[in-house]
């Protein structure tokens, strides 16, 4: 008897920890899909356009082996300590891509890392930055990406461990990481630095790179800007903080993001050819805004390889 009342004691003790389990790791997009919200409103597809490059869209999203960096079929592995990730199809197609998607669906990607059919994304897609963007801009980016090519096929299955195909994971991994609140101004900064702040922490989403990441792939919160292994597993992401780069002007910083040329009159090089690509179709206020930003940043040493 008391063998079975231990065995009970078990199965509902096991019970009960498997319902809170999945509880707390359920998908909560921010919008319902019966929400009547403002995200149903026109967007502008010019202002969408400049979001698009300050995000970086086409650098990953476009279809690997082809020039046009607006046919965004996906596809791009990216490897990772957890196996190979695939970027998916991001085109107006309406099977393979998302051109059957709401803004709203936009919306719940970009500010909860929730897919359409409720399901978690994985961080590899940096919405914990992204979920600090403002909603008016992820309307304008959904109008400009309806401009784009319907590109058709669906970017190959992700190649992950056993352990890490269950997406449920995710949702405990955003209980302990994932921040959503937006990016708040600093009342006693002007306006080019608070833009600075909101591109650079949100849409350009600068500390996904340019960070050192824990066992379970979350920013370390003291290596901010300080540079890391690249997420790939390749190479060393450098440390932008002034502790690295306190000799560069504001003026430097802006004519880098133009034209991926240094101070010491070299050039940057690997993924940041990407980013250099994108935030040269910037304005030169946004450029220079991100360059007071970074400016700014506080000193941090670069974390030993």
């Amino acid at each position: 008897m008391r063998t079975g009342r231990l065995l009970t004691t078990l199965l509902v003790a096991g019970a009960i920890a498997g319902l809170a389990f999945w509880g707390i790791t359920e998908p909560r997009p921010i919008f319902s899909k019966g929400a009547d919200t403002a995200l149903d409103q026109d967007g502008d597809p010019t202002r969408g356009q400049l979001i698009f490059a300050a995000g970086d869209c086409a650098s990953c999203h476009a279809s690997p082996g082809q020039r046009d960096r607006l046919r965004l079929g996906g596809g791009l592995a990216l490897a990772s300590p957890f196996g190979t990730f695939r970027v998916p199809n991001i085109s107006t197609d309406p099977v393979d891509g998302i051109g059957s998607w709401r803004t709203l669906d936009l919306a719940n990607a970009l500010l909860s890392g929730v897919s359409p059919a409720k399901a978690h994304y994985y961080p590899s897609f940096p919405y914990s930055s992204y979920a600090k963007m403002q909603v008016s801009d992820i309307r304008d980016l959904m109008a400009y990406l309806r401009t784009l090519p319907a590109v058709s096929g669906k970017a190959p299955p992700h190649d992950l461990a056993l352990i890490f195909r269950v997406r449920r994971f995710v949702g405990f991994w955003k209980v302990l990481y994932f921040d959503r609140n937006p990016v708040r101004p600093d009342t006693s900064r002007g306006d080019t630095w608070n833009r600075g702040q909101y591109l650079t922490e949100a849409v350009a989403h600068c500390s996904e790179c340019h960070s050192t990441r824990n066992i379970f792939g979350a920013i370390k919160p003291e290596t901010r800007f300080a540079g890391g292994r690249d997420p790939e597993g390749v190479g060393y992401i450098p440390n932008i903080t002034p502790r690295r780069i306190g000799d560069w002007t504001e003026q430097d910083i802006a004519k880098m993001l133009k034209t991926g040329e240094t101070p010491n009159h070299g050039r940057v090089g690997s993924s940041m050819t990407e980013v250099v690509t994108n935030t040269a179709m910037l304005p030169q206020s946004d450029r220079d805004a991100i360059a007071a930003y970074i400016n700014s940043l506080p000193l941090r040493d670069t974390p030993q390889p």
